[in-house]
């Protein structure tokens, strides 16, 4: 099987960045993604530039991460979609943003142009916006169906989405998902952006995530600009990271549980999480630490103080937590909505690369922490990755129940090698020529990816920050068929898939 290095090599190395390899290939490369869709690789992003597109790779076998571009001549590219299933919803963004064309594209429909801007594609040769148009859901068939309509405008403080349900009965036949409604345009405010702006756009792509999207962004500036940071920024961001991810994985299993009227283990997976939020905020100033992660390193230092706090959170959460698992194992009631409802096969999940925790519950080995390395994980004794085969309901939330240790032995294994120094570096982006970088951070939901193009002024030509939600979205759609409707709750909750991440 061919190779992400044999692939690469093959293209024309491009010469602005270092770690990562970056290789471009003229438009009559039509069978390159078929090419690629036989070999070990797995898709981790695919997002348009100016005349191409640029796909994220990671080969299974070497663990080496690239990225392959492709040319758009006359404004057309081929399909990754018909290769990789979870390129599809990209391609269409493209479409969208761009107005480059995948030939061959099964599923050409606007995604997140709902007809509603004042311009088409709005970061290629911008033109009028034509009429708005009925968006074409695709059709069932079938006898004694009936549609059950959804958002987008939901019954609570939440994103919004529209999910058109039919189902025959209570059993759901067919979920269909309407996105793009918390569209920001991020990338055009990025595009001739400083570093310092764009690093606060960045942080608030999706704000249950500011730190893996701080984290992702410095590190393709330092990528680019070739910064090498203090140890200690290193361990300070590690320790940041994971206190995110401990925070939200308590709040994710907590809501599935009420969504299975199982309404205490909200409440105290709510008390634990605040704990969480309480102590990021003593030690780094910020409940959810936004903004403390910048490029050069932390805007923050962890004092004797704070490391107390730390290690004070970790011995008290950790067999309080351990005692609401038991409770959970003991409930029949919530095991008998959770066990094998909304089942994701391993087969789809590879398929799909599935990210993060809903990959790790069906079968997926994978975690950017250990097969993407970077510090400080690099740096630390190799930790294990759990991994489920079930895919149902119980199996991710499982996959953040095992987490949260795993998490809070690393927050006491990176406090005990804490290297003293400064936590930042300071930087000139003004290099004086055209730089990338990438920059793959494991979020609580997944990994985040943001790749990067610096002018020779030191301003941002280019910037897409890569949410793992557009590769879990449609997969929430087919772990629903053959549910009742009064499962949609617990499914998607399963995933907490984010709106605004993938919404851009």
């Amino acid at each position: 099987m061919t190779s992400l290095k044999d692939i690469l090599a093959k293209g024309k190395e491009v010469q602005t960045g270092r770690v990562f390899p970056r290789a471009v290939f003229g438009a009559e490369n039509h069978d390159l993604p078929e090419t690629m869709a036989q070999g070990e690789l797995d898709l981790l992003g695919l997002w348009g530039d100016d005349g191409c597109v640029h796909a994220a790779m990671f080969d299974r076998r070497d663990r080496m991460t690239g990225i392959v571009t492709i040319e758009a001549a006359k404004g057309h590219f081929p399909s990754f979609g018909l290769h990789f299933p979870a390129a599809v919803r990209m391609e269409r963004t493209i479409t969208d943003l761009f107005g480059l064309v995948p030939d061959g594209a099964q599923d050409t429909r606007r995604w997140l142009d709902h007809g509603q801007w004042n311009v088409s594609t709005p970061l290629g040769q911008q033109i009028s916006a034509p009429p708005c148009e009925t968006y074409a859901f695709l059709p069932v068939e079938g006898e004694s169906l009936h549609r059950v309509l959804v958002g987008p405008v939901h019954a609570g403080i939440i994103e919004p989405g529209y999910f058109r349900f039919h189902a025959s009965g209570e059993t759901i036949v067919r979920l269909e998902e309407r996105l793009g409604y918390v569209h920001k345009g991020i990338e055009a405010l990025l595009q001739g952006a400083d570093v310092e702006t764009g690093a606060k756009l960045v942080a608030r792509v999706s704000g249950d995530s500011t730190v893996a999207y701080s984290t992702a962004y410095a590190r393709a500036i330092e990528t680019a600009l070739g910064i090498d940071l203090p140890p200690r920024a290193h361990f300070l961001r590690g320790i940041m990271t994971e206190l995110e991810r401990v925070a939200n994985h308590m709040g994710d299993i907590g809501a599935i549980c009420n969504d299975g009227a199982f309404a205490m283990m909200l409440a105290e997976c709510s008390v634990l999480r605040e704990k969480v939020a309480r102590t990021a905020f003593e030690c780094f100033g910020h409940r959810m630490m936004m903004d403390k992660v910048v490029p050069g390193g932390v805007a923050t230092n962890l004092d004797a103080s704070g490391i107390s706090c730390l290690r004070t959170l970790v011995a008290e959460i950790t067999p309080e937590f351990a005692s609401l698992m038991e409770l959970y194992d003991s409930e029949a009631s919530i095991l008998d909505r959770t066990e094998t409802t909304g089942i994701l096969s391993p087969e789809l999940a590879a398929a799909f690369a599935a990210p993060g925790h809903v990959g790790r519950a069906s079968g997926r080995n994978f975690d950017s922490r250990r097969d993407c390395p970077h510090e400080p994980y690099s740096m630390l004794p190799a930790f294990d990755i759990p991994v489920l085969k079930a895919g149902d309901v119980d199996a991710r939330l499982r996959i953040r129940a095992l987490e949260i240790p795993k998490s809070l032995g690393l927050i006491i294994r990176m406090l005990d090698h804490l290297p003293d120094g400064a936590p930042f570096r300071s930087m000139n982006a003004a290099t004086g020529q055209i730089c990338e970088g990438l920059g793959i951070t494991e979020s609580f939901r997944g990994n985040v990816l943001v790749w990067l193009r610096l002018s020779a002024e030191g301003t941002i030509e280019r910037c897409h920050p890569h949410d793992p939600s557009w590769i879990q979205w449609p997969l929430l759609e087919d772990v629903i068929r053959g549910n009742i409707i009064a499962d949609f709750p617990l499914c998607n909750k399963s995933f907490n898939c984010s709106y605004s991440g993938h919404d851009l």
